[in-house]
C-alpha cells in the first residue's frame, strides 16, 4: 500500500464512542462525515445533530475549540452513502451486535472506493469473523481500530489485524494514528476483548471478588485502589460508574462467552449486586446513580450490608496507610502480604492474581509484556503496568510469593506459573521485552514514525537509548544537546519541582541565551510536562514576610529581562510546551520566537488567583499585540483587542487545549500544534533548525506602541463596577482587575499615546509590587501555599 493520506474520514455510528471519535478527528483538522440511522421524523440527520449537541455539553470536553463541530458533517444511511466515496478511512462504531455490523458492511461496501481503509471500533468481537462479512476486495484494507473512552484523552488505540489485513496498510495506519491523532498504538491479537480490556476487566473482577470475600465496602476499596497504588482516582467502583454497568455487562459477557476454556472462566460474570443495579436502571454516571449517587452536594455509596445508599466515607486505615507510604516496592509488597488487616490482604491478593493471570495468559493475549504494560498505562491510566509493578518489586522474590500462594490454594486459579517466569529476571530490559510466544525478548517497533519520539514512554527496566550531552547547568536549569539529532541546537530544561521559575531558573535562561548565541544555531526550551507552573511562590512569600519589596522589584525586573532576552535573542528560540504553562510559564512561552505546543496544553495568566497580575511581560505581550492588530484595522483603536485579554487575566482563565490557547492570543498562526507529546522535542528541534537555515533575525524592539490609556482603563472600570455592584467580585478582585487594566492599557495617559516596550514592563512591575503589599494578596498567597487552591477575599 502507498503512503496513507487521510483527507476525510467517515464515522459510522453517532453513539457515545462514534461521536467522540469524530470530535477528536475534527480536533486534528480532519473533515468527518458522521453517519447514523435516519431520524423517523423531522430532519433525517436529526440523530447525528442531537449527538453533536450532546458533545458540546459533555465533560471532559471532546472538542478542543468551539469551531471544531464545523468540521463534522451529519449524514444518514438512507440518503448519504454516496459520501463514502470521498473518504479515505471509514471507522465503524455501531453497537456490539455482529449481525448489525454485518448488515451495515454489506450496505456500505458498494460505495467505498478501492484502497479505503475500513476499520471496526469493536471492543471485543472477533475481527476475523467481522472480516468475513466484507467483500473480498475490501478485506486487505480491513482491521480493528479500538479507541478508548474518552477518545480525546485516552492515548491507547488497539489495531487488530485480521488474517487478510495488508501489512503495509497496518504500518501506515499505525503511523498516522501515532502522529496525526497523538495515539499510543498496540498491535493486538484477535482474542476476546483484545489486550487492555482483557487485563483491565480481569483486574476489576478480581477486585470485586476480593471485596466480597473480605467484606469490604465499595468506597473503602476505592480509597485503596486508586491514586494510592498508581491507578486513576476513579479506582474501581467509580470507574464502573463512569464506564456504565451496561457496558461492563457486555464486556464481561464477551469474555465469558468467548473464553469457555479460560482457567479464570468461573469469575467471568457480572456480580449479583451489579445485576440488580442494571435491572433497576442504575447503570452509573450517565443516569446519575450506580454504585455511587449524588444527593445535592453529598456523594452517597451503595452499602450492601444496609441494602441502601449511605454517605461515602471510605478511608485507608492507618496501618495500611503506613505500608503504602513505604517507598521500596519490594518491601511494600512484602508488608502487604504479611499484614492481617483485610485492606492489606485485598491489595496483596489483587496484585498476586493479576501477576498470575498476565504471566499464564501472556502468549495468548499479547505479542509481548511491553504491549500489556503500555496498554494498561495508555488505556486504563495506570502509572505502571502489571509486569512493571512485578519487576519493580523484585521479579524472583515476587514470583516465589505468588507460587507459594498458588500451592497453598489461595490464588483465584489453581494453575502454576509458566516455566518462563523462572527463566528470566524480569520482562523488560535494554534488549527488549519478553514475548512468551517467541520465547525471547523482542525489541520495540522499528517503524520510522517512532524515530520522532526522542523521549518515548520507557518501562521499568528500560533505559533511554541516547543520553544528551550536558553543556552547562545550575540549580534550576540544564543546558544540553542531542548530538544524534542536531548538535547545533541547544536544549534548555528546567529542573525545579513542577518547573517553577525561581532565581536560578531566571539566571539560567539568561546564561543559556548567551551560550546559544555564542556556540549554537538555536535554542529550544523543553522538559516533560508541566511546562511551568509560574513563579516560585514560596520565595515570594518569604521575601514579603521579610518586607524585602525592593528585592522583589529587582527579581521581577530580572524575570522581565530574561523574557526579553529570549524574545530578542540573535538565534531562534523555540518553546516546546506540554501540559500546564501558567503565569510566568505562560510569559516565557509567549516571549520566544516560536512555540511548538502539545494539543493537551493548558495555558493561561492565572496570577489573579493569588491577588496579582502578570508582570513578566504578560500584560506587555497583549498591549503590544493589541497595538499591532489595531494598526491593521481600519479604525486603529487598540482597546477592542484588549477586551478579551483583560477578561482572561482578571478571571485567571486557562485554555482547555492548544487550539483554545491560539484563540486566546497565546499562540500565533505560525506556531505548531503537535498531537503526540512524545514528538514535541523532535518537532521543536526541527523548527529551530528551519528558522536558523532561513536566516532568522529577531524582531526589532518597538518604541512606538499605541496604547488604550485612561479611556481603556475607564472602560474596564465600568464593567468592574457593575460586577462589584452585583456581588460578582469582591473589592480586592476589583483592585486586582483594575491593576491589570492599567498595565494592559499603558497607564493613566491619553488614549493613542505612543510608548516604548520598557514603559509597559515598568507599569506591570509597579502594579505587581503594589498588590504584593496588600494584606489581601498576602493572604491569597499564603492560602495557595497551604492548600494548593485559590482563595477569594
Amino acid at each position: 500500500m502507498s503512503k496513507l493520506f487521510v483527507r476525510k474520514v467517515a464515522v459510522l455510528g453517532a453513539g457515545v464512542m462514534g461521536a467522540q471519535i469524530a470530535a477528536h478527528l475534527a480536533n486534528a483538522d480532519i473533515p468527518v462525515v458522521l453517519f447514523d440511522l435516519a431520524a423517523p421524523e423531522g430532519n433525517p440527520d436529526g440523530i447525528v445533530g442531537k449527538a453533536l449537541d450532546g458533545l458540546k455539553k459533555l465533560k471532559p470536553a471532546p472538542f478542543g475549540a468551539a469551531d471544531r463541530p464545523g468540521l463534522i458533517e451529519p449524514a444518514n444511511y438512507n440518503d448519504a452513502l454516496g459520501k463514502l466515496a470521498g473518504c479515505d478511512l471509514v471507522i465503524e462504531a455501531i453497537a456490539e451486535k455482529f449481525e448489525w455490523k454485518e448488515d451495515l458492511y454489506k450496505k456500505i461496501a458498494p460505495h467505498v472506493k478501492p484502497g479505503t481503509i475500513i476499520a471496526s471500533n469493536t471492543s471485543g468481537l472477533s475481527i476475523n469473523k467481522l472480516a468475513e462479512a466484507m467483500p473480498d476486495a475490501h478485506r486487505p484494507n480491513f482491521c480493528g481500530i479500538h479507541f478508548f473512552n474518552p477518545p480525546r484523552y485516552m492515548a491507547l488505540v488497539e489495531i487488530i489485524p485480521c488474517i487478510t489485513s495488508d501489512a503495509g496498510m497496518l504500518d501506515h495506519l499505525e503511523s498516522w494514528l501515532t502522529t496525526r491523532l497523538g495515539k499510543g498504538v498496540i498491535r493486538a491479537l484477535d482474542t476476546p476483548n483484545f489486550v487492555a480490556n482483557r487485563v483491565g476487566v480481569a483486574w476489576l473482577l478480581m477486585v470485586a471478588h476480593h471485596t466480597e470475600r473480605l467484606g469490604l465496602s465499595f468506597d473503602e476499596v476505592d480509597a485503596l485502589t486508586g491514586a494510592r497504588i498508581g491507578l486513576p482516582k476513579s479506582a474501581t467502583y467509580r470507574l464502573l460508574d463512569v464506564v456504565g454497568m451496561d457496558t461492563m455487562d457486555h464486556v464481561i459477557n464477551t469474555m465469558k462467552n468467548g473464553l469457555p476454556n479460560d482457567l479464570w472462566h468461573r469469575y467471568y460474570g457480572v456480580p449479583a449486586w451489579a445485576q440488580a443495579l442494571i435491572a433497576k436502571g442504575a447503570i452509573g454516571q450517565k443516569v446519575g446513580a450506580g454504585v455511587y449517587r449524588r444527593e445535592g452536594k453529598v456523594t452517597k455509596v451503595l452499602d450492601l450490608k444496609m441494602g441502601d445508599y449511605r454517605e461515602s466515607a471510605g478511608a485507608v486505615v492507618p496501618e495500611v496507610d503506613a505500608i503504602l507510604k513505604v517507598k521500596d516496592p519490594a518491601k511494600r509488597l512484602r508488608q502487604l502480604r504479611a499484614a492481617d488487616h483485610p485492606q492489606a490482604q485485598l491489595l496483596w491478593a489483587v496484585h498476586r492474581d493479576i501477576f498470575h493471570y498476565c504471566a499464564v495468559l501472556l502468549a495468548e493475549i499479547a505479542h509481548s509484556a511491553r504491549d500489556v504494560d503500555l496498554a494498561m498505562r495508555w488505556g486504563y491510566g495506570w502509572s505502571r503496568g502489571p509486569f512493571e509493578l512485578w519487576q519493580a518489586a523484585g521479579w524472583r522474590e515476587v514470583a516465589a510469593m505468588v507460587a507459594e500462594d498458588i500451592a497453598a490454594g489461595q490464588a483465584m486459579a489453581n494453575v502454576p506459573l509458566p516455566d518462563w517466569v523462572s527463566q528470566v529476571d524480569g520482562v523488560h530490559g535494554a534488549d527488549g521485552s519478553w514475548s512468551a510466544s517467541a520465547g525471547r525478548r523482542v525489541s520495540r517497533s522499528t517503524l520510522p514514525v517512532y524515530t520522532r519520539q526522542l523521549v518515548p514512554d520507557l518501562l521499568v527496566g528500560e533505559k533511554s537509548a541516547v543520553a544528551g550531552r550536558q553543556v552547562w547547568a545550575n540549580e534550576g536549569v540544564r543546558l544540553w544537546v542531542r548530538d544524534d539529532v542536531d548538535p547545533g541546537i541547544a536544549i534548555l530544561s528546567v529542573t525545579t519541582k513542577m518547573h517553577s521559575l525561581g532565581r536560578d531558573v531566571i539566571l539560567g535562561v539568561k546564561e543559556a541565551v548567551v551560550l546559544a548565541e555564542r556556540d549554537f544555531a538555536g535554542l529550544v526550551i523543553w522538559h516533560e510536562a508541566p511546562f511551568a507552573v509560574g513563579a516560585n511562590l514560596k520565595e515570594v512569600a518569604e521575601a514579603v514576610a521579610a518586607g524585602r519589596f525592593d528585592e522583589i522589584d529587582q527579581h521581577v525586573a530580572a524575570f522581565q529581562q530574561a523574557a526579553m532576552t529570549l524574545r530578542y535573542a540573535g538565534v531562534p528560540t523555540v518553546a516546546a510546551v506540554q501540559g500546564m504553562a501558567l503565569g510566568g510559564g505562560c510569559e516565557l512561552a509567549v516571549a520566544v520566537a516560536r512555540r511548538v505546543v502539545a494539543f493537551e496544553s493548558y495555558i493561561g495568566l492565572v496570577e489573579a488567583g493569588v491577588g496579582l497580575i502578570p508582570a513578566g511581560g504578560g500584560c506587555t505581550h497583549f498591549a503590544r499585540r493589541a497595538a499591532a492588530l489595531a494598526a491593521q484595522a481600519a479604525y486603529g483603536e487598540p482597546f477592542p483587542f484588549l477586551q478579551n485579554p483583560f477578561t482572561q487575566i482578571a478571571q485567571g482563565q486557562t485554555s482547555g487545549s492548544a487550539l483554545e490557547a491560539r484563540a486566546m492570543g497565546f499562540l500565533e498562526s505560525a506556531d505548531t500544534i503537535v498531537f503526540n507529546p512524545h514528538e514535541l522535542l523532535y518537532v521543536a528541534l526541527r523548527q529551530a533548525r528551519a528558522l536558523a537555515e532561513a536566516g532568522y533575525a529577531p524582531p526589532a524592539r518597538p518604541n512606538a506602541i499605541a496604547v488604550a490609556g485612561r479611556t481603556g482603563i475607564a472602560n474596564c472600570e465600568m464593567a468592574l463596577t457593575n460586577m462589584r455592584a452585583g456581588n460578582q467580585i469582591s473589592d480586592h478582585d476589583y483592585r486586582v482587575a483594575r491593576a491589570a487594566a492599567v498595565a494592559l492599557c499603558g497607564g493613566e495617559i491619553e488614549a493613542g499615546s505612543l510608548v516604548g516596550e520598557q514603559w509597559l514592563l515598568d507599569i506591570e512591575r509597579r502594579e505587581f509590587v503594589a498588590l504584593l503589599k496588600t494584606p489581601e494578596t498576602q493572604a491569597r498567597i499564603a492560602y495557595m501555599l497551604e492548600t494548593g487552591k485559590p482563595m477569594r477575599n
